[in-house]
Order: structure tokens, then sequence, then C-alpha cells
């Protein structure tokens, strides 16, 4: 059998970083000052900036990863005071932001770095559609690349280790793309990347189900407090597999959307398979559809996708030829169309830039807190606290743990965990706990001394 080899690159004078750059730049500012105003809104969470501020805080230090804030819906049986984080998912893909942490000491420097991992892998597929597409295509791709759905609802949910996934996957393809098989193969890891080089892509496609069933079944299970995968549930078997196709259907339309449907012409979209089928699996109905931070790996695979579609690498024959610039500027096309409904498009929303009420008795109240306080906060204002206290969530039995709570700072209209600020307060005052402060529904409560 003939081994089918990749197109050369498109060579150009105008092959220069300069533009691509300029275009990444753009997105890293607005990514950055949209994700640090939603933090300063107080709409971050604990679940998860609070969490991975912990565990990168951890780590700074020298420290296991671990996060007090996950105790509050650890497994049955848990005492600890911090859960270990390498027994919930492994991810110590983190521990290089540990550098950042300690120069800049705060949990804002995740929300940059998250914005700047985005905009990284904009420029990687700005620069593969540069290499491979003719005149100025790269422009518009890789603008829809940053400003598609995927990223943004990756930079407007908190923040999310699936970050560092989007310059690797983008980095990955471009190699494929340039025929460049081993470091394809290099940058994928566990991704089977590749059709040209049959052993180097049984080795991939071996090793990648290795490596998961080692990390699912030996690694997190070593580090997890129970001795097991928690999400074991929630990815196998078919519980959920027939349900909510209303929403689950979303996704793979959008992707189809955005590339005009060429993503399918590439063998690139089989990548986009093992994501879309564990999610569609799961039995958790906050999978299923295209928001929060579960598609942004989908994103650099579709769009190299689209390249590798435009550049004639799929050999297959469309059925109404049409020039290059209509498929080119249709992605971006969608994506300003989509932006309305998206986070970016709070930028030019005057309620963003304006503090509410709210939202300065948030600050007021988080300030009360002395620096080293153990504390209690409710989900949205636990972000605020944990670099330099240690935070728990106010949730059911916070009371009762050892060692204690001396802060609680809550929210009063804070949903979630259901009901559990409500309790805790009204436990709090059976106790003899002193109110502090309590204005516009934020309330601080000081354990008195016995």
């Amino acid at each position: 059998m003939a081994v089918i080899t990749a197109p050369p690159p498109v060579v150009r004078r105008a092959d220069s970083r300069t533009v691509p750059a300029l275009l990444a730049s753009v997105l890293l500012v607005l990514h950055t000052v949209l994700a640090l105003r939603e933090h300063a809104r107080f709409r971050t969470t604990g679940y998860d900036l609070g969490i991975f501020g912990q565990v990168v805080r951890a780590y700074a230090e020298g420290r296991a990863p671990v996060s007090e804030i996950r105790t509050a819906t650890a497994p049955a049986g848990f005492t600890g005071d911090a859960y270990p984080l390498l027994g919930d998912h492994f991810h110590p893909v983190l521990a290089l932001l540990a550098p950042l942490h300690r120069l800049v000491p705060h949990v804002e420097i995740l929300l940059v770095a998250q914005a700047a991992l985005v905009a990284l892998g904009a420029y990687v597929l700005a620069r593969t559609a540069q290499r491979h597409l003719p005149d100025r295509a790269y422009v518009a791709l890789g603008a829809a690349c940053g400003l598609g759905w995927g990223t943004q609802q990756l930079v407007g949910f908190d923040f999310h280790e699936v970050a560092f996934a989007v310059p690797l996957l983008a980095l990955a393809c471009q190699a494929y793309l340039d025929g460049r098989t081993r470091a394809a193969a290099c940058w994928a890891a566990t991704l089977l990347l590749t059709r040209q080089d049959r052993r180097t892509g049984l080795f991939l496609a071996v090793g990648s189900v290795l490596t998961t069933a080692l990390v699912l079944y030996g690694v997190i299970p070593a580090f997890a407090p129970d001795g097991r995968y928690l999400y074991a549930g929630q990815v196998t078997g078919a519980h959920g597999l027939l349900d909510g196709w209303a929403v689950k259907s979303l996704t793979p339309l959008l992707l189809l959307a955005v590339t005009g449907g060429l993503v399918v012409r590439s063998p690139l979209a089989l990548l986009l398979l093992p994501t879309l089928a564990w999610r569609f699996a799961s039995a958790d109905p906050a999978h299923w559809g295209p928001g929060l931070h579960y598609s942004a790996v989908l994103v650099p695979i579709a769009f190299a996708a689209l390249v590798d579609a435009l550049r004639g690498g799929a050999r297959l024959p469309l059925p109404v030829r049409l020039p290059l610039s209509v498929p080119v500027r249709l992605p971006l096309a969608v994506a300003l169309l989509l932006l309305p409904a998206q986070p970016l498009a709070a930028l030019v929303t005057p309620g963003f830039w304006q503090e509410s009420p709210r939202e300065a008795a948030a600050r007021d109240a988080v300030a009360l807190v002395p620096d080293g306080a153990r504390v209690a906060a409710s989900n949205s204002l636990a972000p605020h606290l944990t670099d330099r206290a240690t935070v728990h969530l106010v949730a059911d039995g916070i009371l009762d743990r050892r060692p204690t709570v001396g802060w609680i700072v809550a929210d009063v209209r804070e949903p979630w965990p259901a009901g559990a600020v409500e309790r805790v307060l009204r436990q709090a005052g059976g106790r003899g706990w002193r109110v502090v402060r309590k204005t516009d529904g934020i309330v601080v409560l000081v354990r008195q001394r016995a």
C-alpha cells in the first residue's frame, strides 16, 4: 500500500511571525482583561479557581498538591484537612505554574497564564495556516481559533488545567501537517496523530491506552484516600449514552458550523471522537453541551483539520467548488455571529465595568480576614482568600472539622452547595459566633474564644 505523504508547506516571502504574534497579543489582552475583571467582580469560584489556586500555591511552597476546598465534596469517610489533588485528577503539569506563583503569589496569575496558553494556541494555529494556505487565510483562521466558543468558554470559566492542552495539541497538529511525524508524536505523547509512519502511529495508539489505564487505575488510586478513581462511574458503561441528545448534538453541530463541514475531510477529525465519546457517555449532564471548558481541546484539532482539508490533504472532492476565501472566512464569521452569546461580549456591557453594592460588600468582607487565618468561605468568595489564608468551603460539617476554622465569610445568596450557607450560618449563630459585618447579603463571622 502506498504511503500518503503530506503536501509540502506553502513557501512565501510573507511567511512572517509578526502578524500571528500581533494577533496572539490582541487575544491575550482581551482574554486577560475578561478573566481578571470577572474575578474582580466575584464571578470566579472556589470550584475550580480556588482549588487550583491552592494546588499551585502548594507546589510553589514545595508541598504536595492539596486543596482544603476540595474536601467539601470528598468521598465519604475522608477526614483530612486537605484533599490530595493527584488522587482526584492527574495534572502534574500545574507544577509549571509554581515559579510564576513564587514571583506573583496571587491567584490571578493562573488566569493570566490561561489566557496566555489560549493565545499561544491561536498563534500556533495561525502559523500553521500561514505555512499551508495562500494569501492571508491565517489571519481569519487564527482569529477564529482565539475567538471560538470552545476557547472563550474556557477563559470565561475560572481556570482549568486543560488550558495547557490547547497549545500542545496545536503544536502536535502543526508538526503533523508539516510532515514531521516524530515531532508530532513527541508533542502529542499519547495521541494518535500520524498516518504516514505506521510504527509511530501504532506506538502512540497502544501507548495511549496503556498510559490512560495506568493513570486511571494505578497512579490516581495510589494518591486517592480511598484507593480508587472517583469518576470511573461517570465515564464508563452506557449509562446516560441515550439521554440528552438535544444538548449533546450542539457540540458536533458547532464543530461542523465553525468549519463549514470541512472538518470531516481530514483524518485529523478522528482525534475529536475520543473526547466526544467520553463526554456523551458520561452520566453528568455538565459534560454534554458546548459550555464550560470541555470543548477547549476540540478547537485546535478542528481548525488544524480545516487547514488540512483546505490544503487538499484529505484529497476528497467537494460537491461545489468554492473560492478559498469562503471556507477560510466562514469560521471567523461564525465566531463573530456567536460572539454576543459568548463571555467576551461582556467587555462591551456597561455594567461589566461598574462595581455593584454586592461586589463592594464582598471586597470589604474578605479584607477583614487576617493573613494566615483558617476560614470557611462561600463558593464565590473562596478564591479571593486562597493566597493568604487556609480556605475551606462553607459546607455542611465545616464547623465540626478539625482543626477548626476561626472565620466565616459567606454570601447568603450562594446557590452551591444547595442550602449549605443558610444551615452553617444558623448553626454558627447557635454556637455563639459573633457577627463582624453584614452588608448586602455578605456576612462575616468570627468564632468566639472559649
